[in-house]
Protein backbone atom coordinates (compact mmCIF):
# COMPACT_ATOMS: atom_id res chain seq x y z
CA UNK A 1 0.00 0.00 0.00
CA UNK A 2 1.29 3.48 -0.69
CA UNK A 3 2.56 5.29 2.04
CA UNK A 4 2.83 8.91 2.57
CA UNK A 5 6.19 10.11 4.03
CA UNK A 6 8.06 12.85 5.42
CA UNK A 7 11.47 14.27 4.64
CA UNK A 8 12.64 12.82 8.19
CA UNK A 9 11.19 9.49 7.02
CA UNK A 10 7.93 9.74 9.06
CA UNK A 11 5.24 8.12 7.76
CA UNK A 12 1.65 10.48 7.86
CA UNK A 13 -1.26 7.58 8.98
CA UNK A 14 -2.89 10.73 10.68
CA UNK A 15 -5.27 13.15 9.49
CA UNK A 16 -6.81 15.36 11.82
CA UNK A 17 -10.29 16.48 9.86
CA UNK A 18 -11.27 20.71 11.25
CA UNK A 19 -15.34 20.94 9.89
CA UNK A 20 -15.45 23.98 11.72
CA UNK A 21 -13.51 26.49 13.53
CA UNK A 22 -16.64 27.63 15.51
CA UNK A 23 -16.95 26.77 19.30
CA UNK A 24 -19.94 27.05 21.81
CA UNK A 25 -17.32 27.57 24.17
CA UNK A 26 -14.57 29.90 25.09
CA UNK A 27 -11.60 28.14 26.71
CA UNK A 28 -9.44 30.68 28.15
CA UNK A 29 -6.65 28.90 26.46
CA UNK A 30 -8.02 28.55 22.97
CA UNK A 31 -10.46 31.04 22.02
CA UNK A 32 -10.45 34.73 23.43
CA UNK A 33 -14.17 35.67 24.79
CA UNK A 34 -15.84 37.79 22.65
CA UNK A 35 -13.81 36.53 19.24
CA UNK A 36 -15.65 37.05 16.15
CA UNK A 37 -12.91 35.88 13.67
CA UNK A 38 -13.98 32.85 11.98
CA UNK A 39 -14.09 31.60 8.30
CA UNK A 40 -16.58 32.63 6.43
CA UNK A 41 -19.06 29.75 5.31
CA UNK A 42 -18.50 30.06 2.30
CA UNK A 43 -14.68 28.97 2.53
CA UNK A 44 -15.66 25.70 4.50
CA UNK A 45 -14.97 22.93 2.41
CA UNK A 46 -18.47 21.20 1.71
CA UNK A 47 -18.77 17.39 2.86
CA UNK A 48 -18.10 16.58 -0.92
CA UNK A 49 -14.28 18.41 -1.41
CA UNK A 50 -13.94 17.19 2.72
CA UNK A 51 -14.88 13.27 1.47
CA UNK A 52 -12.82 13.59 -1.62
CA UNK A 53 -9.73 15.25 -0.01
CA UNK A 54 -10.23 12.34 2.84
CA UNK A 55 -10.24 9.53 -0.46
CA UNK A 56 -7.07 11.10 -1.40
CA UNK A 57 -4.86 10.62 1.87
CA UNK A 58 -6.55 6.87 2.34
CA UNK A 59 -5.16 6.01 -0.94
CA UNK A 60 -1.94 7.58 -0.32
CA UNK A 61 -1.79 4.92 3.01
CA UNK A 62 -3.38 7.24 5.97
CA UNK A 63 -5.18 5.32 7.87
CA UNK A 64 -6.49 7.48 11.04
CA UNK A 65 -8.99 10.13 11.03
CA UNK A 66 -9.51 12.36 13.79
CA UNK A 67 -12.90 14.51 13.29
CA UNK A 68 -12.45 17.61 15.11
CA UNK A 69 -13.03 22.13 15.25
CA UNK A 70 -13.31 23.98 17.02
CA UNK A 71 -16.13 22.08 18.13
CA UNK A 72 -16.98 19.68 15.53
CA UNK A 73 -20.89 18.93 16.66
CA UNK A 74 -21.63 22.86 15.73
CA UNK A 75 -21.37 21.86 12.13
CA UNK A 76 -24.93 20.71 10.44
CA UNK A 77 -25.55 17.19 9.88
CA UNK A 78 -21.66 16.51 10.58
CA UNK A 79 -22.81 12.71 11.48
CA UNK A 80 -24.12 12.28 7.84
CA UNK A 81 -20.17 13.34 6.88
CA UNK A 82 -19.19 10.86 9.05
CA UNK A 83 -21.04 7.86 7.75
CA UNK A 84 -19.29 9.04 4.64
CA UNK A 85 -16.17 9.18 6.06
CA UNK A 86 -16.41 5.56 7.60
CA UNK A 87 -17.16 3.92 4.09
CA UNK A 88 -14.11 5.23 2.57
CA UNK A 89 -11.79 2.33 1.71
CA UNK A 90 -8.80 2.44 3.84
CA UNK A 91 -10.16 4.47 6.73
CA UNK A 92 -9.48 2.06 9.64
CA UNK A 93 -9.93 4.52 12.43
CA UNK A 94 -12.50 6.85 12.50
CA UNK A 95 -12.77 9.27 16.06
CA UNK A 96 -13.65 12.41 17.08
CA UNK A 97 -12.86 15.64 19.94
CA UNK A 98 -15.05 17.25 21.12
CA UNK A 99 -16.50 19.43 24.14
CA UNK A 100 -19.56 17.37 24.67
CA UNK A 101 -22.09 19.73 25.31
CA UNK A 102 -23.99 18.79 22.61
CA UNK A 103 -22.83 14.95 22.60
CA UNK A 104 -26.31 13.89 24.86
CA UNK A 105 -28.07 14.15 21.52
CA UNK A 106 -25.46 13.01 19.27
CA UNK A 107 -23.40 10.61 20.64
CA UNK A 108 -26.08 7.51 19.72
CA UNK A 109 -25.84 8.54 16.08
CA UNK A 110 -22.56 9.46 15.91
CA UNK A 111 -21.62 5.32 16.90
CA UNK A 112 -24.13 4.30 14.21
CA UNK A 113 -22.31 7.01 11.72
CA UNK A 114 -18.84 5.06 12.55
CA UNK A 115 -17.19 6.65 15.26
CA UNK A 116 -15.60 4.67 17.79
CA UNK A 117 -13.56 6.64 19.67
CA UNK A 118 -14.59 10.12 21.23
CA UNK A 119 -11.88 12.72 23.37
CA UNK A 120 -13.40 15.43 25.67
CA UNK A 121 -11.67 18.58 26.79
CA UNK A 122 -12.50 18.46 30.59
CA UNK A 123 -10.48 20.84 32.46
CA UNK A 124 -12.41 20.48 35.54
CA UNK A 125 -14.90 18.96 37.62
CA UNK A 126 -16.20 22.27 39.67
CA UNK A 127 -19.13 24.11 38.20
CA UNK A 128 -18.11 27.29 38.81
CA UNK A 129 -14.78 26.93 38.06
CA UNK A 130 -15.81 24.97 34.29
CA UNK A 131 -17.40 27.85 33.96
CA UNK A 132 -14.73 30.43 34.37
CA UNK A 133 -12.40 28.63 32.36
CA UNK A 134 -14.83 27.79 29.47
CA UNK A 135 -17.89 30.24 29.98
CA UNK A 136 -20.00 27.00 29.41
CA UNK A 137 -21.78 24.45 31.57
CA UNK A 138 -20.61 21.48 33.49
CA UNK A 139 -23.81 19.72 33.53
CA UNK A 140 -23.99 19.85 29.69
CA UNK A 141 -20.48 18.05 29.67
CA UNK A 142 -20.75 15.41 32.23
CA UNK A 143 -24.76 14.34 30.60
CA UNK A 144 -22.76 14.04 26.86
CA UNK A 145 -20.09 11.99 29.15
CA UNK A 146 -22.69 9.49 30.36
CA UNK A 147 -24.38 10.16 26.65
CA UNK A 148 -21.10 8.80 25.25
CA UNK A 149 -20.65 6.35 27.41
CA UNK A 150 -23.74 4.54 26.98
CA UNK A 151 -23.47 4.59 23.41
CA UNK A 152 -20.30 1.90 23.24
CA UNK A 153 -17.46 4.29 22.91
CA UNK A 154 -14.34 3.07 23.64
CA UNK A 155 -12.42 4.30 24.91
CA UNK A 156 -13.76 7.65 26.10
CA UNK A 157 -10.60 9.87 26.55
CA UNK A 158 -10.94 12.66 29.37
CA UNK A 159 -8.14 15.54 28.48
CA UNK A 160 -7.15 17.98 30.76
CA UNK A 161 -5.14 21.40 30.08
CA UNK A 162 -3.16 21.37 33.57
CA UNK A 163 -2.99 24.94 34.65
CA UNK A 164 -0.72 25.76 37.76
CA UNK A 165 -2.82 27.87 39.69
CA UNK A 166 -6.24 27.24 37.95
CA UNK A 167 -6.95 23.88 37.59
CA UNK A 168 -3.96 21.47 39.05
CA UNK A 169 -5.22 20.90 42.41
CA UNK A 170 -7.52 18.80 40.68
CA UNK A 171 -5.76 16.05 39.39
CA UNK A 172 -6.41 13.74 41.48
CA UNK A 173 -10.17 14.36 41.67
CA UNK A 174 -9.99 14.12 37.83
CA UNK A 175 -8.28 10.57 38.42
CA UNK A 176 -10.89 9.01 40.80
CA UNK A 177 -13.29 10.19 38.23
CA UNK A 178 -11.77 8.87 35.22
CA UNK A 179 -11.08 5.70 37.68
CA UNK A 180 -15.02 5.27 38.57
CA UNK A 181 -16.94 5.94 35.59
CA UNK A 182 -14.24 3.85 33.25
CA UNK A 183 -12.80 6.96 31.16
CA UNK A 184 -9.48 7.02 29.82
CA UNK A 185 -7.36 10.42 31.49
CA UNK A 186 -5.18 12.85 29.15
CA UNK A 187 -3.42 15.52 30.83
CA UNK A 188 -1.97 17.98 28.39
CA UNK A 189 0.61 20.98 29.00
CA UNK A 190 -0.30 24.37 27.79
CA UNK A 191 0.54 25.87 24.37
CA UNK A 192 1.57 29.33 23.45
CA UNK A 193 -0.61 28.97 20.05
CA UNK A 194 -2.49 32.18 19.34
CA UNK A 195 -2.67 35.69 21.91
CA UNK A 196 -4.88 33.12 24.05
CA UNK A 197 -2.33 30.10 24.45
CA UNK A 198 0.52 32.51 24.88
CA UNK A 199 -0.41 34.26 27.75
CA UNK A 200 -1.81 30.81 29.62
CA UNK A 201 1.69 29.40 28.65
CA UNK A 202 3.63 32.24 30.18
CA UNK A 203 1.04 32.90 32.85
CA UNK A 204 0.51 29.02 33.97
CA UNK A 205 2.46 26.28 32.38
CA UNK A 206 3.17 23.61 34.42
CA UNK A 207 5.47 20.82 33.49
CA UNK A 208 3.88 17.25 33.33
CA UNK A 209 6.69 15.45 34.83
CA UNK A 210 5.88 17.56 38.25
CA UNK A 211 1.90 15.74 37.73
CA UNK A 212 3.44 12.49 36.78
CA UNK A 213 6.04 12.82 40.00
CA UNK A 214 2.69 13.79 41.90
CA UNK A 215 0.22 11.13 41.18
CA UNK A 216 3.17 8.06 41.69
CA UNK A 217 3.11 9.41 45.31
CA UNK A 218 -0.62 8.16 45.62
CA UNK A 219 -0.44 5.50 43.16
CA UNK A 220 1.30 2.73 41.93
CA UNK A 221 2.07 3.78 38.16
CA UNK A 222 2.74 0.68 35.49
CA UNK A 223 3.95 1.69 31.69
CA UNK A 224 0.95 1.48 29.75
CA UNK A 225 -0.72 1.64 26.43
CA UNK A 226 -4.20 3.31 24.77
CA UNK A 227 -5.54 2.59 21.40
CA UNK A 228 -5.14 5.56 19.03
CA UNK A 229 -2.07 7.14 17.48
CA UNK A 230 -1.59 10.42 19.16
CA UNK A 231 1.12 11.19 20.54
CA UNK A 232 0.36 10.45 24.68
CA UNK A 233 2.87 8.53 26.80
CA UNK A 234 0.61 6.27 29.00
CA UNK A 235 0.76 4.83 32.29
CA UNK A 236 -1.26 2.30 34.35
CA UNK A 237 -3.00 2.90 37.72
CA UNK A 238 -1.96 -0.57 39.28
CA UNK A 239 -5.14 -2.40 40.39
CA UNK A 240 -7.57 -0.61 37.90
CA UNK A 241 -8.30 -0.24 34.25
CA UNK A 242 -7.32 3.56 34.05
CA UNK A 243 -4.57 4.62 32.12
CA UNK A 244 -3.32 8.06 31.99
CA UNK A 245 -1.59 9.97 29.40
CA UNK A 246 0.90 12.49 29.31
CA UNK A 247 1.04 14.96 26.60
CA UNK A 248 4.11 16.98 26.41
CA UNK A 249 4.66 19.38 24.02
CA UNK A 250 6.79 21.48 25.78
CA UNK A 251 8.85 19.58 28.33
CA UNK A 252 9.12 16.54 26.32
CA UNK A 253 8.66 17.16 22.60
CA UNK A 254 7.13 13.79 20.53
CA UNK A 255 8.36 15.90 17.04
CA UNK A 256 10.34 12.35 16.18
CA UNK A 257 7.30 10.28 15.78
CA UNK A 258 4.56 12.72 14.81
CA UNK A 259 2.59 11.26 11.80
CA UNK A 260 0.15 13.53 12.09
CA UNK A 261 -1.26 16.56 9.48
CA UNK A 262 -4.04 18.88 9.83
CA UNK A 263 -6.68 19.88 8.01
CA UNK A 264 -8.17 23.14 8.66
CA UNK A 265 -11.88 23.75 7.48
CA UNK A 266 -10.81 26.00 5.10
CA UNK A 267 -9.16 23.52 3.32
CA UNK A 268 -5.59 24.40 4.40
CA UNK A 269 -3.64 21.71 5.32
CA UNK A 270 -0.72 22.55 8.48
CA UNK A 271 1.78 20.20 8.90
CA UNK A 272 2.60 21.32 12.42
CA UNK A 273 1.13 23.01 15.12
CA UNK A 274 3.59 24.78 16.15
CA UNK A 275 5.05 25.87 12.92
CA UNK A 276 3.47 28.46 9.82
CA UNK A 277 4.21 25.64 7.06
CA UNK A 278 0.66 25.27 5.38
CA UNK A 279 -0.65 24.08 1.81
CA UNK A 280 -3.81 25.63 0.35
CA UNK A 281 -6.21 22.27 -0.68
CA UNK A 282 -9.52 24.71 -1.55
CA UNK A 283 -8.33 26.69 -4.32
CA UNK A 284 -7.03 24.10 -6.01
CA UNK A 285 -10.33 22.08 -5.50
CA UNK A 286 -12.41 24.65 -7.34
CA UNK A 287 -9.92 25.07 -9.82
CA UNK A 288 -10.80 22.09 -10.82
CA UNK A 289 -7.75 19.36 -10.67
CA UNK A 290 -8.35 15.59 -10.63
CA UNK A 291 -7.70 12.55 -8.35
CA UNK A 292 -3.90 12.29 -9.44
CA UNK A 293 -3.31 15.65 -8.94
CA UNK A 294 -4.88 16.08 -5.21
CA UNK A 295 -3.03 13.23 -4.46
CA UNK A 296 0.68 14.41 -5.91
CA UNK A 297 -0.40 18.26 -4.00
CA UNK A 298 -0.82 16.04 -0.85
CA UNK A 299 2.62 14.68 -1.45
CA UNK A 300 4.21 17.80 -2.00
CA UNK A 301 2.25 19.48 1.24
CA UNK A 302 4.24 16.41 2.97
CA UNK A 303 7.33 17.27 1.80
CA UNK A 304 6.94 20.53 3.56
CA UNK A 305 6.63 19.07 7.47
CA UNK A 306 9.43 20.63 9.59
CA UNK A 307 11.63 18.35 11.74
CA UNK A 308 9.90 19.89 14.73
CA UNK A 309 7.74 23.03 16.50
CA UNK A 310 9.80 25.64 18.38
CA UNK A 311 7.97 26.17 20.63
CA UNK A 312 10.33 27.14 23.33
CA UNK A 313 12.27 28.72 21.38
CA UNK A 314 10.04 31.00 19.66
CA UNK A 315 7.01 31.19 21.76
CA UNK A 316 5.41 33.79 19.98
CA UNK A 317 5.53 32.53 16.17
CA UNK A 318 2.17 30.82 16.34
CA UNK A 319 -0.57 33.43 15.68
CA UNK A 320 -3.26 32.09 14.49
CA UNK A 321 -5.91 30.58 17.40
CA UNK A 322 -5.90 26.62 17.90
CA UNK A 323 -9.34 26.35 16.95
CA UNK A 324 -8.42 27.41 13.25
CA UNK A 325 -5.53 25.48 12.70
CA UNK A 326 -8.03 22.06 13.86
CA UNK A 327 -7.58 20.42 17.25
Amino acid sequence: MPQLTDAFGRAIEYLRLSVTDRCDLRCSYCLPRGFTGFEEPAHWLSFEEIERVVRAFAELGTRRIRVTGGEPLVRKDVHQLVSRLNALPGVEDLSMSTNATRLRKHAASLRQAGISRINVSLDSLQATRFREITGGKLGKVLDGLMAAKQAGFAPVKINMVVMRGVNDDEVEDMVEFCIAHDFTLRFIETMPVGDAGRVTSADAYMNLNEVKARLAQRYELLPGVSPGGGPARYVQVAGTELRIGFITPISQHFCETCNRVRLAVDGTLYMCLGQDDKYELRPLLRDGIDDVELKQHIRDAIARKPERHEFRDQPDKIVRFMSQTGG
